[in-house]
C-alpha cells in the first residue's frame, strides 16, 4: 500500500553560530540554526594532550573543519568545555599564536570567539546549552558585533562610485542576481543581510528561505540581524533587506 501522506517539510532556519564542544579525547562541532542544531563533525585526539605535536595537529584539524563554515559567513564561534578543564584556553592560545588573522579586528576573515563552560557532546546536551541565558547573551553580543563590522563594509560600498560597487535593496533585484543561471558570478565577497523583523513580517516565508538557501549555496555570506541593534536599524532604513558586493562580475553577464 502506497503511503500518500505528505512528508512534513524539515526546516532548519537561518544560521546563528558554530558550537565547538571540547571533551578529553575529542571535539564535537555543531552548526546552530534558529530552529535546530546540526552535528558537523567529530574530531578525535590521536594521543595525549601533553604531547605538543599531537595537540597542535588536533587544533589544526578543528581550524580546518571551521574554515568552510566561516567562508559561508558564519563568524560566531562558541567554544565549550567542562568545568575545571583548560581545553578552550589551549585552543584560543593556538589561534592567537598560529591563526591571529581570525581574531584581528580589521581582518575580513575575522571571527568572534566566545568561551562557555559546559558540554556539547550530544544532541540533548546541545539542546539544553543553547537555551541557557549565557549562550543567548554570548550569541547576541557576538552577532551584533559581527553585524556592525559587516555594515561598516556596506557603508564603504554606499560611497563607492566605481563600477565594481553593487548595492541592491529590492527583493526582486536581489532574486534576479542570485537566480540568474546565465551569470557566471563569483560571490565570494558578497553579503545578503536581513533583519529578524523583516523575516517575521514578510508573508512569503518560503520565498525568503529559498533565497537564503540558494545564496548560501552560491557562497554569498548571509546574516540575520537583530533589528533593535545599530546594525539592524541601518538595514531597516533600506527596508530590512540588502545585498552588496564589490565584484564587477556581479554586474555583467
Amino acid at each position: 500500500m502506497t503511503n500518500t501522506k505528505k512528508k512534513r517539510r524539515y526546516r532548519r532556519g537561518y544560521p546563528v553560530a558554530v558550537l565547538v564542544g571540547f571533551e578529553a579525547d575529542h571535539t564535537a562541532i555543531w552548526r546552530i540554526f534558529s530552529r535546530v542544531a546540526k552535528p558537523t563533525s567529530k574530531l578525535e585526539l590521536a594521543g595525549r594532550r601533553t604531547d605538543e605535536k599531537i595537540l597542535y595537529n588536533f587544533h589544526e584539524s578543528i581550524i580546518d573543519a571551521l574554515k568552510p563554515i566561516l567562508r559561508e559567513g558564519v563568524k560566531t564561534i562558541v567554544v565549550v568545555a567542562p568545568a575545571r578543564t583548560t581545553y578552550t584556553t589551549e585552543f584560543m592560545k593556538h589561534i592567537q599564536k598560529h591563526h591571529r588573522y581570525l581574531i584581528r579586528s580589521k581582518s575580513t576573515n575575522r571571527a568572534n570567539f566566545a568561551e562557555l563552560v559546559g558540554s556539547a557532546d550530544s544532541a540533548s546536551q546541545v539542546a539544553e546549552l543553547v537555551k541557557t541565558p549565557q549562550f543567548t547573551k554570548i550569541v547576541t553580543e557576538t552577532t551584533s558585533e559581527e553585524a556592525e563590522h559587516i555594515v561598516g563594509a556596506l557603508e564603504k560600498q554606499l560611497y563607492d562610485t566605481g563600477d565594481s560597487a553593487v548595492v541592491l535593496y529590492s527583493l526582486k533585484e536581489i532574486e534576479d542576481i542570485i537566480y540568474d543561471r546565465n551569470r557566471k558570478d563569483d560571490f565570494e565577497n558578497a553579503y545578503l543581510l536581513l533583519t529578524d523583523q523583516y523575516l517575521v513580517a514578510i508573508r512569503s516565508k518560503s520565498r525568503i528561505h529559498r533565497l537564503l538557501q540558494i545564496s548560501q549555496n552560491k557562497k554569498v555570506k548571509t546574516k540575520i540581524v537583530n533589528a533593535e541593534t545599530a546594525a539592524g536599524a541601518r538595514i531597516s532604513q533600506f527596508g530590512g533587506i540588502i545585498f552588496f558586493s564589490t565584484l564587477t562580475k556581479c554586474l555583467s553577464n
